[in-house]
């Protein structure tokens, strides 16, 4: 039978840990006051005891004193305050620890309530009143869109998020595009139909509690119908929000970017008087807000079922902890009254949070799930994958088949001399980038798998860090189930090709291109196979990497472009693959036109930069959307001096002069010494002066403490890898590829080491904020006015 302090300390809330009942203090409590009970004895158990004593065993002389001292360590502790004092006392601090907490917490969550159904109000308005304005038009005299008129279901009805009727009822909505074509007279009558409009919306959003300046409705729509204006609203839109509220969403992506930046030029435009402020009213903008709606609604669901959970593990907890004081200190009437205490106390007694869930329910059943509760309870409470025991068995038989035919390629290339200094120099250089690309993947994803078991097993919340759906991500199992794969495929292409080779077979070179379409094919398949939301998740986070700064960047996207700066040497395999089968020159064996052209050099320098390239326009991104925090400036100087370090190097490569050496030393050291100052402070939290644990920080996870100077240590270590470069080692070309695969193979591994220290920094933060639910900004906000 599990102990319930182990279950207590398994189902607590990570992030909310230092708001629960402490339960192992109050544990040490109550076994110091058994220790003071036994030592405390009555005089007549004690005289009883020296009888049976002095009958059995005769007399001591140390009898006299040992009474002598009990006597005066009675008196002692009959002075001083009693340990069941000091019980009730430090459970009354942790109950009102534990109501404070709940009641900030429930306070937050009711009042984001209140506000999201306030934005549920308003947007039902506007699409009730869009809905008739679309079926005006269709009434006008478009065919089209009186067909899809016909089929909308009534304005009361509140249409599903992921049915069809959403978008029905907005496909009457004219895009900005659309306006910009047609007669004069189609235009004054758009105008004078938006004015119409944009009455019934200002007067709906003023009955749901949304005031307005500088005029009434009239004068607003008077305004609206002005012919100093006619090409502008005629062009902008056929709806207009008035200047005191605008649809918020922020330009997470460009094409959202780009519509606002449209939005601000018409409002530069316009000579109505308006406030800049105000904002144009479209289908996509609807979309958009009802999303963000819905986004905000699950975490507010999420947010109240923690705090449930949290109201129950803290009152099993209290009558845990009275169960064993009772038993021990044998006071029922003051357990009673701390019992009493206890239940009447708001974590306990309310039932606000359960009536705000049950209407969240509700109301995301009618809303967001067309009154279907299968599908409302898919997002409200999502599944947890099952564990099997399959995922177990298929890693162990493909690590057990790649060391098989590891040992059989090995044994192989030795008998054919592959790899002597006689070997065919075009097969080191064709099959080494290949194979070594998918090596390094493998062992990444190794890693990565590691870095889930240990945040598993540590409780850090990595999916909620992350933003990934715990039915969807992956686990350490998936991770190994992947490398384990991708190694055994790998090296079965490797004993195939060998074979060919050895039997004098034809465009043997064409199979690693085969296992490069192969890949390729598993990564765009768009079947529900093969971890298809991991892929499509990983694609969509390269494509916010790719074409930043124009992605607002989440912790995902810039964790994932801090891996790809340690996949450099990947890239360059990826460079050569490309060169080597794209261009075709695997009919003639040239590969000498992939390693030695202009080209080919000039774009290593590019793909080079890349990684830190991108980072660093990540770092402008979040500096310009984070209040100018100038430790993104920072951070973006520490992948700048990266870039120059291995433009030197780079160099120094090409042109092998001391003086280029000195450069290599002086501008690679200052980058090493930049990235271990953000490696030790920044990310981990590290070289703490103050700290309680010596040069680390206040709270660490990893009870043994040498795990993170070893870690240091490692990490300062591996980055000072680039000291090789200078040295100018005089190897076979087996020996300079064993070397090179060798140095990118420890870059990773240090990587590894980073990338838990880093999330471990990043859960501790979050904790120490008490954020366990993400926010969701909300659409619709009221401007301020004076």
């Amino acid at each position: 039978m599990v102990k319930f302090s182990r279950e207590y300390e398994a189902s607590i809330i990570p992030e909310w840990k230092a708001a629960f009942v402490d339960y192992k203090c109050l544990k040490k409590l109550i076994k110091r006051i058994k220790v003071a009970r036994r030592d405390a004895a009555p005089p007549l158990l004690l005289a009883a005891t020296t009888s049976a004593t002095v009958g059995s065993y005769g007399f001591s002389v140390l009898d006299p004193v040992r009474a002598l001292t009990a006597r005066f360590a009675g008196g002692g502790r009959a002075a001083a305050a009693s340990p069941e004092q000091e019980f009730l006392e430090r459970a009354d601090e942790e109950l009102d620890k534990v109501n404070k907490f709940y009641a900030s917490q429930e306070s937050e969550l009711l009042s984001r309530g209140e506000a999201l159904i306030e934005q549920l109000r308003i947007l039902a308005d506007i699409k009730r009143i869009l809905a008739d304005h679309a079926a005006a038009r269709g009434r006008g005299g478009r065919a089209a869109a009186l067909g899809r008129s016909a089929s909308m279901p009534p304005p009361s009805m509140s249409p599903s998020l992921n049915g069809s009727s959403g978008r029905h009822l907005l496909s009457g909505l004219a895009s900005p595009q659309s306006m910009s074509d047609g007669s004069v007279e189609m235009q004054q009558a758009a105008v004078a139909e938006g004015a119409a409009v944009a009455e019934e919306v200002m007067a709906a959003l003023e009955r749901n509690g949304v005031s307005f300046v500088g005029g009434g409705i009239a004068g607003k729509a008077k305004k609206a119908k002005d012919g100093n204006n006619k090409q502008i609203m005629g062009r902008g839109a056929l709806l207009q929000l008035p200047a005191t509220v605008r649809i918020d969403i922020p330009p997470t992506s460009p094409g959202r970017a780009a519509l606002k930046v449209w939005e601000e030029l018409v409002n530069v435009l316009r000579k109505d008087g308006a406030d800049p402020a105000a904002a144009f009213v479209h289908r996509k903008k609807v979309q958009h807000a009802e999303k963000n709606i819905r986004d905000a609604f699950l975490a507010l669901y999420q947010g109240l079922e923690l705090l449930k959970k949290f109201s129950s593990l803290n009152v099993k907890a209290f009558t845990k902890i009275l169960k064993k004081f009772v038993k021990v200190s044998e006071q029922q009437r003051a357990t009673d009254l701390f019992s009493e205490k206890v239940k009447r106390s708001p974590f306990s007694s309310s039932d606000k949070v359960l009536q705000l869930a049950d209407e969240v329910e509700c109301i995301f059943l009618r809303h967001f799930a067309g009154n279907d509760r299968k599908v409302a309870m898919k997002y409200l409470k999502p599944q947890q994958p099952r564990n099997t025991h399959m995922i177990t068995f298929l890693v162990g038989l493909f690590t057990g088949t790649f060391v098989s035919l590891f040992i059989i390629y090995s044994v192989l290339a030795h008998v054919a001399g592959i790899f002597s200094s006689t070997g065919s120099p075009a097969y080191m250089d064709i099959v080494y980038h290949v194979f070594s690309m998918f090596a390094l993947i493998s062992l990444h994803v190794f890693l990565y798998g590691c870095n889930l078991f240990m945040w598993k097993s540590t409780r850090i919340n990595h999916n909620f860090i992350f933003d990934f759906s715990s039915n969807t991500a992956l686990t350490h199992r998936d991770a190994f189930l992947m490398s384990a794969s991708i190694m055994c495929t790998v090296v079965l292409s490797l004993v195939i090709n060998l074979f060919l080779r050895n039997a004098g077979a034809t465009y043997t070179d064409a199979l690693p291109g085969a296992l490069l379409l192969l890949s390729t094919g598993v990564l765009f398949c768009p079947f529900n196979i093969f971890y298809r939301s991991t892929r499509y998740c990983f694609m969509r986070v390269m494509r916010n990497i790719i074409f930043s700064p124009f992605y607002k960047v989440l912790m995902a996207d810039f964790f994932m472009a801090d891996q790809l700066t340690s996949q450099i040497p990947l890239l360059r395999h990826m460079e050569f693959a490309a060169c080597y089968f794209m261009a075709g020159t695997f009919r003639n064996h040239a590969y000498e036109t992939c390693t030695t052209s202009p080209q080919y050099t000039h774009l290593a320098y590019v793909i080079s930069f890349l990684p830190y390239y991108w980072r660093a326009m990540q770092c402008l991104r979040r500096y310009l959307e984070e209040g100018h925090d100038i430790n993104q400036l920072a951070n973006a100087g520490k992948y700048v001096s990266a870039m120059v370090a291995a433009a030197v190097r780079f160099k120094y490569a090409a042109t092998p002069t001391p003086f280029w050496m000195w450069m290599v030393v002086i501008s690679s050291s200052g980058a090493t010494i930049y990235q271990l100052y953000w490696d030790f402070v920044m990310d981990w939290g590290f070289l703490n002066p103050k700290s309680k644990n010596l040069w680390l920080r206040d709270q660490l996870i990893l009870k043994n403490k040498s795990i993170y100077y070893v870690s240091m240590m490692l990490n300062l270590a591996l980055r000072l890898a680039w000291a090789q470069s200078v040295m100018k080692l005089h190897l076979g070309q087996v020996e300079s590829r064993l070397l090179d695969f060798t140095l990118a193979s420890l870059e990773i591994i240090r990587r590894g080491h980073w990338n838990f220290y880093r999330l471990e920094n990043e859960h501790l933060n979050n904790a120490g904020k008490f954020r366990a639910v993400k926010t969701v900004p909300l659409p619709f906000r009221e401007l301020e006015t004076d």
